[in-house]
């Protein structure tokens, strides 16, 4: 895991990381496409259908547990490593919260003219109050410059670069939106820090 620096005149508590391991990447996305039969039509909590256009798969905690599942504690491994830097960076976290879960998360498929180009943000309705970052890793490269992530109030575009991985806050403060991706097509795994629910 190597930190990286994002680009911006101000502060923003984006996190970014590569995971350097081009090769978890590659299996996850072979995983997504060896396993059509799981594959939704992309959605969002509020159950809009026309602000976010993906092809996912949603994997829940208890899937975890499974041995087809394997490859994403691997993953988990290396999160959990990016957030403890992040928790260096921002040493609040670690004296004030001190467990978050991670619930229900997707692998997304974007096809050209696939997007989530709604300004949007991860804490925004009774439903997801107990979220406190989101999380974010590209599993594939995009050289041209669309499908890239948009956090709006800090003019911060992310290019997608296999293993580049984003920890964020999940409040207003970081709306962001998702490029319409023209030509290529982009992968990405992504979910969610929260308090746990009792």
């Amino acid at each position: 895991m190597i930190r990286k620096k994002i680009n911006s005149d101000n502060e923003n508590f984006i996190g970014c990381w590569n995971i350097n391991n081009p090769e978890l990447c590659k299996d996850i996305i072979d995983f997504f496409e060896n396993n059509t039969q799981l594959h939704i039509k992309g959605n969002v909590t509020s159950g809009e259908n026309n602000i976010k256009k993906t092809t996912d798969i949603t994997i829940f905690p208890n899937d975890i547990k499974k041995k087809k599942f394997n490859i994403f504690k691997n993953f988990f491994n290396e999160l959990h490593k990016c957030y403890v830097d992040y928790q260096l960076q921002w040493p609040f976290l670690k004296e004030n919260i001190k467990i978050l879960d991670i619930p229900a998360f997707n692998i997304q498929r974007y096809n050209p003219g696939d997007h989530f180009s709604t300004l949007h943000c991860e804490r925004d309705s009774p439903i997801t109050m107990h979220r406190v970052f989101a999380w974010m890793t590209y599993l594939n490269d995009i050289k041209s410059e669309n499908g890239r992530t948009h956090f709006s109030h800090y003019n911060v575009k992310i290019q997608p670069e296999i293993g580049k991985t984003l920890i964020w806050p999940a409040e207003w403060t970081h709306a962001h939106s998702g490029e319409v991706l023209k030509t290529e097509v982009k992968y990405i795994l992504t979910g969610w820090l929260c308090l746990p629910i009792k």
